[in-house]
């Protein structure tokens, strides 16, 4: 008699753990669009919640304290002219947030400390040039002020937020609607995967397509692609009799995946939360009242299936917590936070220790808000990993970063970026001087005539 060996691993335990009703945040008017985003979005110090809104487009944003019942005149974040599609925290500033809308605008938006105390209408930049709705907003994962924007018009474009300017254009790589785009760990590629039923990973400095896969699910509906490593994508989607499944590829060996699991016959689609520091996947689908949980290595098959959390409400949003923001006392691995139609409900997943010390083994040196690169740097081909802190002692911020935005002086559009001859200085601060001492000459000659006429009057 054979018996089957049970896989060790530290995760195999991993559990989902409601909060209490009294630490939910209720009352919230819940976007009702039929969009596949998360809606929702958060870090160590707000919640930010996409709603419905008459006359244009809002979100919600709450500090993580603010729970219980939400006041009617909550304020909220209100300059989109239609509703709010995506919104993504800036990882090197938590008060910095960007929102992309059925508007073609994507604005970004400082949160003040502690919160709204009224509702915000004025974006501290406004990027223009997509000419259908922006569906996706992204921010790099190491660089400084760089975002990234995928729309209907089946254009990605990358922002220097800090000159309000789109500094590279992928306009003619798909043939239709981006389903979703995801940086590598240093945000060197992106991988991207598109109604066309292609993958792609794309070189974005460049515009390069460095390898494509047609068809990796057999299914017409959308199709999820994230990064595990830099040669290795976890893409979820359908199959041809509409069964959801998940598939681990080496996209050195695209021709066939590593592994391809079929989970269930349902119909959301099946949006994936990666977290690299322990190597699971948590899969959450748009309409479930599930959260699956699978745990990524190098042996066969690849994606090892760990449990699943399920209660008896679907979620319309899926809020992912950066591993900053966790208890690392409780031994919480992740956090969630479940959109329901009225309410958001945050959901830790824990594994069972006995121990109250800080377990090395679950937090390794995670992702820290510093930025390794500016956009300056990046542009220029610069690479860097992101730069680690330890959780040992928990995450306490360190200091008040500050987004600097480059003004439009009065209407004057901004010159695109270009360095000067050495290669050091970027001149659209010259630039800048200039029209100002232009403007000024001009005011001053108007202030003269002004003057020689009123003496010519008063003769």
């Amino acid at each position: 008699m054979s018996r089957k060996v049970v896989r060790t691993s530290k995760f195999r335990h991993v559990f989902g753990q409601p909060v209490k009703t009294d630490q939910c945040y209720d009352d919230i008017r819940v976007s009702q669009n039929t969009w596949d985003s998360n809606f929702c979005a958060v870090n160590p110090n707000f919640l930010a919640i996409v709603v419905e809104a008459s006359g244009g487009g809002a979100f919600l944003v709450l500090p993580l304290s603010k729970t219980g019942r939400l006041d009617k005149s909550q304020p909220v974040v209100c300059g989109h002219t239609a509703p709010v599609l995506d919104i993504d925290w800036c990882p090197h500033n938590d008060n910095v947030i960007a929102s992309g809308s059925e508007d073609c605008t994507v604005m970004v938006w400082e949160i003040p400390d502690g919160g709204l105390t009224r509702s915000l209408t004025e974006p501290i930049v406004t990027l223009e040039g997509h000419t259908k709705r922006v569906g996706i907003v992204l921010w790099h994962p190491t660089a400084q002020n760089v975002l990234l924007s995928a729309g209907c018009d089946n254009v990605v474009l990358i922002w220097d937020v800090g000159c309000g300017q789109s500094i590279i254009s992928i306009d003619e790589t798909h043939t239709d609607i981006i389903y979703s785009v995801a940086w590598n760990r240093n945000g060197s590629l992106i991988c991207t995967s598109c109604k066309d039923k292609k993958i792609r990973i794309i070189e974005p400095r460049s515009g390069n397509i460095i390898t494509e896969k047609e068809k990796p699910h057999e299914g017409s509906r959308p199709v999820r692609a994230i990064f595990v490593s830099d040669d290795q994508i976890l893409t979820t989607g359908f199959s041809r009799m509409s069964e959801r499944q998940v598939a681990l590829w080496d996209t050195k060996a695209f021709d066939s995946p590593l592994t391809l699991q079929e989970l269930d016959t349902s119909s959301g689609v099946l949006i994936p939360f990666y977290d690299p520091d322990t190597g699971i996947v948590y899969l959450c689908g748009k309409g479930d009242s599930s959260i699956r949980y699978f745990e990524v290595t190098d042996e066969s098959p690849y994606v090892h299936y760990l449990s699943l959390y399920s209660s008896k409400d679907s979620q319309r949003g899926m809020g992912y917590m950066p591993k900053r923001g966790l208890e690392v006392n409780k031994c919480e691995i992740a956090r969630f936070y479940k959109l329901h139609e009225r309410k958001c409900e945050p959901i830790a997943m824990t594994v069972p220790r006995k121990s109250d010390l800080f377990q090395e083994d679950l937090y390794p040196d995670t992702i820290g808000p510093d930025a390794a690169l500016s956009a300056e740097e990046w542009l220029s081909g610069k690479d860097a990993e992101p730069l680690l802190i330890s959780l040992k002692d928990g995450y306490v911020p360190s200091k008040n970063r500050e987004l600097k935005v480059t003004k439009n002086i009065l209407n004057v559009r901004l010159p695109k970026r270009s360095q000067s001859s050495d290669g050091s200085k970027d001149s659209t601060l010259e630039q800048l001087m200039e029209e100002m001492k232009k403007l000024k000459a001009t005011v001053a000659e108007q202030e003269k005539r002004i003057a020689q006429l009123e003496e010519k009057a008063s003769n």
